[in-house]
């Protein structure tokens, strides 16, 4: 069987697929990235805005009309939020809500086996790697999945449930088995990534997680995705101490204001929220601070945007997601009074964005004059008669530079010679 596997949104998602896709070539299938090759196609979908839904129609109809002999597979989180509107889609066909997830390979093929020994995941691994879905040279790593928090605009409890935690011990297997198989970099994934540990025992959280990974494998590199800024204990930054825990840190704030984070029920301050920020820069040099923020949400005032401009210049985030809301189905955020309309959300989105990438700017040209270590990720072009590389640096910078024809998941030294707001280019 051909499979293609398309993931849209957080790298929660991606995690999901290709954990899925080794599955698949395990048992013996064929993973593919052009549809009109597939038997099956498999969308994870997402819903956390209603881009990100439309996203996923557009995605569906383009794969029906490539191959409209192919089946198409509905699952994540918009699937589970609105299945019967997920059902109707042009080209749909079984609809997999997040509760089934885990079983799509059986779905898939009934006679797919789902745990495999490790011994057996490190070949898969290292083909998974060099083949056709290895664009990434990071492993992405789910060790949890739901979320406890209930803040107001956000769809993702509803859709993925209350949070749920891998055992350490298997967490740590697969890391050593990424790394045994030729990964360079593992990445920490979760819907709550913070609250890991939680439902497993009282003596186990993120940060035994990330020591046992640290101790017991042989992984290069290990980065954390998104931690709630009140989820990071006293002492957290004391692990940066090993260098191979990257200068990275992603703490998502939402608004800038005091008064639009109350309505959220985000479980932070300006004040707290400074604070937390000051504490990583002292401990971790070189770090890249990044953050997701929300522009127009329900009641927020000029005042409320312009405080939050301010506080973002404040803090000097290295770079913004920004998102302008947009009404979630069975969210507190989507009944409120006072919905701000669509050209004033934009708007103050194309603030936010400008904003955004002059610091992003900034930090960049901090980095001319420095040589770096880039682990490299794809070949983008040839350039004067050389192949064009991308990579990340070990603060999650995207880097640009010629070179041979067999950087793909090395890391090298290069010197930074030039910045641009949305990375560094280097030779």
């Amino acid at each position: 069987m051909k499979v293609l596997l398309d993931s849209i949104g957080c790298r929660l998602n991606h995690s999901e697929m290709e954990t899925l896709a080794r599955q698949m070539m395990a048992n013996g299938h064929q993973i593919v990235t052009d549809a009109a090759e597939a038997d099956k196609v498999v969308i994870n979908t997402c819903a956390v805005t209603a881009e990100a839904a439309r996203d996923a129609r557009h995605h569906t109809r383009t794969f029906h009309r490539a191959n409209p002999q192919a089946d198409i597979v509905l699952t994540g989180c918009y699937a589970t939020i609105a299945p019967a509107e997920v059902g109707r889609i042009e080209g749909a066909g079984q609809v997999v809500v997040n509760a089934h997830k885990a079983q799509l390979a059986q779905l898939l093929d009934p006679q797919a086996r789902l745990e495999l020994p490790v011994f057996e995941q490190e070949p898969i691994m290292r083909e998974f790697l060099a083949g056709s879905m290895g664009a990434h040279t990071r492993a992405f790593i789910k060790v949890q999945d739901g979320c406890d928090n209930k803040c107001t605009f956000c769809v993702t409890t509803v859709a993925r449930g209350d949070g749920q935690s891998r055992h350490v011990g298997d967490v740590v297997a697969e890391v050593q088995a990424l790394a045994a198989a030729g990964y360079r970099e593992a990445v920490l994934t979760g819907v709550h990534l913070g609250s890991y540990g939680r439902d497993l025992s009282a003596h186990t959280d993120l940060a035994t997680l990330i020591r046992a990974i640290l101790h017991h494998t042989d992984m290069p590199r290990l980065r954390l995705s998104s931690l709630e800024p009140w989820d990071v204990p006293g002492g957290f930054f004391d692990l940066w101490d090993d260098s191979r825990l990257l200068p990275h840190l992603h703490l998502p704030l939402q608004s800038g204001s005091d008064t639009i984070l109350r309505r959220m029920a985000r479980r932070t301050s300006r004040a707290s929220f400074r604070e937390l920020a000051q504490a990583a820069r002292a401990a971790i040099p070189n770090l890249n601070l990044s953050t997701d923020l929300i522009v127009g949400f329900p009641g927020e005032t000029e005042a409320d945007f312009a405080d939050s401009l301010e506080f973002v210049r404040a803090i000097g985030f290295t770079r913004l997601h920004v998102f302008s809301y947009s009404p979630r189905p069975g969210t507190a955020a989507a009944r409120f009074p006072d919905q701000i309309p669509g050209p004033v959300k934009k708007e103050r989105t194309r603030q936010m964005i400008a904003l955004g990438q002059e610091l992003s700017l900034a930090f960049h040209q901090g980095m001319v004059g420095q040589t770096v270590n880039v682990l490299w990720e794809t070949a983008v072009g040839a350039d004067n008669g050389g192949l064009r590389w991308a990579g990340y640096t070990d603060n999650y910078v995207r880097v640009t530079a010629n070179g041979p024809a067999n950087l793909f998941n090395s890391i090298t030294p290069v010197y930074i010679t030039s910045a641009r707001p949305d990375g560094v280019i280097g030779q």
